[in-house]
């Protein structure tokens, strides 16, 4: 570990293998990090703390807008004669906001960052010669919050430090749940609350369009606009109130953890905007506030009713001041004089951060590609935070260990991997590592924001730029899709992420960054003031609406299918419904016999069939004949063992081709399952073409010994193993699945134009259905019955139930029995049995290809079977 000053003469180092990490305390624009409470302030999470001037670009209020923060965009510090003195603070916060305030004449309210023993001390004008974005804002402007600072250390560091910080950060393991520290985090709101109606009186009653505007910022006072509104209204002064959350909003599961969660929701929705940073963040408030509170919700619009009062929650993601960092980048010196690549990564040493993980995921990569050693360096820059606190202590103390045991493994004579660094930078300084660095490394475990990201972004102006990595968990990783994202908490993908950075061809390189660097010019600190001042009515020259979609509750809500599938369905074509059966049509049952489609889904197919706008086709893993018996309708399609056999309405029949060999290794494979781990409910089921192997009535702690010794037999009888529920398939070595089956029924059915003349819905349970929603995707809409978020999928929606998918089905019936019929509704197979003797014919395509031969090209098969006319009865 080195300190601050070694970092200002790292580039005289012939050896500069580093790792940076800054990390803004919590995505947010927070001002500074101040010595005197030994944490990070509620409005900057900039660990370097920059020096940034206001830009051009100021944004207007219609009305004067009030900025209530923890903390005011300076902090006052006494000098040694004992008078006061202003020391501004940095951050997207204050660069984006105060300039609207001064401009509007309005008011910012907060902590001073000292406790003042009279609180009628004057506050100190700002320094002549500073140019911060707070150099006009007035001492008269300023409300100083004076708390007594027991409270305000039970307030600060007790609750909104040891409790929200962690809850919200969905780590409620490291959280602590204390009345006491509640008891003053609702005293400190309220005196919040009461400063800012000093403020509020003291405005200027202009006319009735230019409402005073009332900006409450983060966790720390959630409380405050409550009080706020209540005071407004009992003395007649009219204000909006809007709230941002620069932190994560959790979901519900942790949320409700805390014992005075419906106080903390009735308190942010005093408001009439809340703004969080992605639409994550708001789905999961608007789940609280149904779930907690009993509130009317709207999830499309984003909308919550409470006290008679619509409450509207957006998405409005932070940006940084673009063109300042640019600047910065262009003129800062240069200061890694190596040849190696640095990885660069800054935080603040915060458990949030991930920052253990990111060692152990640098020290994976030295292991696993050992072509970087001597060649790659990882630069950490860690920012001293809460420094009296035991946790944040064990952390520093892990860290150092940790730097220690890798550069002592791995170090050479003229290299040593990692150059840590404990302690701020200068703005030149870390302008210029942003520039420089070959990688900006971002993955924390779960931020906010993180305008790290967007900062190395906007300072990558060498040609060919440098990768960002960021963590699926930061807000930015929602929002910067160009850059590689990367779980903190895989530390092997982690490290093959990593090597991928360093090995990305220029031309990719330079790809992704040209579209990040565009994304953040143009959404920049100003573009998000901008955004919410619309979304409160109060931007200056507003010829827009709120983009994100009503302001007020609707009367009645629609369908969540009529959304996603009106608009794709559409009056006109024709559509094809693939369905599986066990688990989608059919709940999973303890045994195949058992899985029974109940009576009313089966009555809607019924009648789906005999529209004439409607194509079903059934798609199992079952064979063919049962799946056929299990639904019984005529008229529809179905396709058994994954598609490996396909019954067509006419009674046509496709068998996909498998090598000879097979024919007599399916009952080999058989007896030998049977005789060696069908024991302890496990069984054989015999599909014909293939086997499966079931274990779902077996002890769970059974399971995995009797799966892999099947699987591995299942292997060397030459079977490709499939994974199912609570059971593993035996396939043939054919390239077959359920895609290519769907995609050849679909052309059998519609011709080979198919793809332009109807509409697809596909809804499957399991892994076998990702072969068709990949392979039909973009082609079709595509549902995943699933009640576990776990499953990844190709699938454009996911279901919950099979109930679900029978509501589906409802919708579907609705929305065509309103067509009128089609002129031509035998223009695809169906019931047809007596129209032709051709189509009378049932075709076995259970053709025996020899050993060591190729079977037929499916593509072949399929044209073979065409009937001349595709669009007519064709096969």
């Amino acid at each position: 570990m080195v300190d601050l000053q070694s970092a200002q003469t790292f580039h005289k180092m012939s050896s500069s293998s580093c790792n940076s990490t800054r990390s803004r305390s919590d995505c947010k624009g927070r001002t500074s990090l101040n010595s005197a409470s030994k944490s990070e302030s509620s409005q900057s999470d900039d660990p370097t703390l920059l020096q940034l001037r206001p830009t051009e670009d100021v944004v207007s209020s219609t009305g004067s807008m009030i900025v209530i923060s923890n903390r005011l965009p300076f902090v006052l510090q006494r000098k040694k004669d004992g008078s006061l003195v202003r020391k501004a603070s940095a951050g997207g916060l204050v660069t984006a906001v105060a300039p609207v305030v001064i401009n509007g004449n309005g008011f910012w309210v907060g902590w001073p960052g000292i406790h003042l023993d009279n609180p009628n001390e004057p506050i100190p004008e700002s320094d002549p010669d500073d140019i911060s974005p707070t150099t006009g804002l007035k001492s008269d402007k300023v409300i100083v919050v004076q708390i007594d600072p027991v409270i305000f250390d039970s307030y600060y560091n007790g609750c909104c430090n040891a409790t929200f910080w962690p809850l919200f950060h969905s780590m409620p393991d490291r959280a602590n749940f204390k009345r006491e520290h509640w008891k003053n985090y609702v005293t400190a709101n309220k005196e919040f609350a009461e400063c800012t109606l000093r403020a509020l009186r003291q405005l200027p009653r202009k006319n009735a369009n230019e409402v005073p505007l009332i900006w409450v910022h983060d966790y720390h006072l959630m409380l405050a606009a409550n009080w706020i509104r209540q005071y407004a209204e009992d003395e007649g002064i009219p204000c909006k109130l809007g709230f941002f959350l620069h932190i994560p909003f959790p979901p519900w599961d942790i949320f409700r953890l805390f014992p005075w969660s419906d106080e903390i929701l009735q308190g942010m929705l005093a408001c009439d905007m809340i703004g969080f940073h992605i639409t994550d963040y708001c789905l999961n408030f608007v789940d609280c506030c149904q779930r907690n509170l009993g509130c009317r919700v709207d999830r499309k619009n984003l909308l919550v009713e409470h006290g008679g009062r619509t409450v509207r929650v957006r998405p409005l993601p932070i940006g940084i001041p673009f063109e300042r960092f640019v600047e910065l980048a262009e003129k800062a010196p240069k200061l890694l004089s190596t040849n190696q690549q640095i990885i660069l990564g800054v935080d603040r040493l915060d458990y949030t951060k991930g920052l253990v993980h990111r060692l152990l995921a640098f020290e994976k990569l030295l292991e696993k590609f050992p072509e970087h050693l001597e060649k790659v360096s990882l630069l950490q820059i860690s920012v001293p935070s809460r420094t009296d606190v035991k946790e944040y202590q064990e952390l520093k103390e892990e860290m150092d260990q940790l730097v220690g045991r890798i550069n002592g493994r791995f170090t050479t004579p003229n290299w040593s991997p990692i150059r840590y660094i404990y302690g701020s930078l200068s703005q030149n300084e870390l302008a210029a590592f942003y520039r420089d660095a070959a990688v900006g490394l971002v993955t924390p475990l779960r931020d906010g924001m993180n305008l790290v990201a967007k900062e190395f972004v906007a300072c990558q102006i060498n040609i060919p730029p440098g990768v960002l990595i960021v963590s699926p968990f930061a807000g930015a990783g929602e929002t910067m899709h160009e850059a590689l994202i990367c779980n903190p908490y895989e530390i092997d993908d982690a490290s093959e992420i990593i090597h991928r950075a360093l090995t990305m061809p220029e031309d990719e390189r330079i790809l992704r960054m040209n579209y990040l660097r565009r994304r953040e010019k143009l959404n920049d600190v100003n573009y998000w003031t901008k955004s919410f001042l619309s979304a409160m009515g109060s931007l200056q020259t507003q010829d827009d609406h709120d983009e994100v979609g009503s302001i007020l509750m609707p009367a009645v809500t629609l369908d969540d299918f009529d959304e996603y599938l009106a608009k794709y369905i559409g009056n006109s074509l024709k559509l094809a419904l693939l369905l599986d059966y066990d688990g989608t049509l059919a709940p999973i049952a303890p045994h195949p016999d058992l899985a029974i489609i109940p009576a009313e889904t089966k009555k809607v197919l019924e009648r789906l069939s005999n529209l004439s706008d409607v194509y079903i086709a059934i798609v199992s893993g079952r064979n063919v004949e049962n799946v056929k018996q299990m639904v019984g309708i005529e008229g529809i399609t179905y396709a058994g063992n994954h598609g490996l056999e396909i019954l067509h309405p006419d009674g046509t029949k496709f068998v996909h081709p498998m090598p000879t060999e097979f024919h007599n290794k399916v009952g080999e494979l058989m007896r030998q399952l049977q005789e060696t781990v069908c024991r302890d409910g496990a069984w054989v089921e015999n599909k014909g073409a293939l086997l499966t192997f079931h274990f779902r009535e077996t002890p769970h702690h059974l399971r995995a010994d009797l799966e892999s010794q099947a699987r591995k037999m299942i292997e060397d009888a030459g079977f490709i193993v499939g994974k199912a529920h609570c059971a593993i398939e035996a396939k043939p070595p054919v390239q077959w699945n359920k895609g290519r089956a769907s995609i050849y029924i679909l052309r059998t059915a519609f011709g080979v134009d198919w793809s332009e003349r109807i509409r697809i819905i596909y809804v499957g349970d399991d892994a076998t259905d990702e072969d068709a929603m990949l392979a039909l995707k973009g082609m079709a809409a595509t549902f995943r019955v699933t009640s576990s978020h776990i499953i990844k999928t190709s699938a454009e929606r996911r279901l919950p139930s099979t109930d679900s998918v029978l509501t589906m089905l409802k919708w579907v019936e609705r929305h065509l029995s309103r067509r009128k019929p089609s002129i031509d509704p035998n223009n695809y197979r169906r019931n047809s049995l007596a129209k032709s003797v051709t189509s009378a014919v049932q075709i076995e395509m259970s053709m025996q290809v020899p050993a060591g031969s190729s079977p037929p090209s499916p593509n072949r098969l399929s044209n073979t079977l065409a009937l001349p006319n595709n669009s007519n009865n064709s096969h």
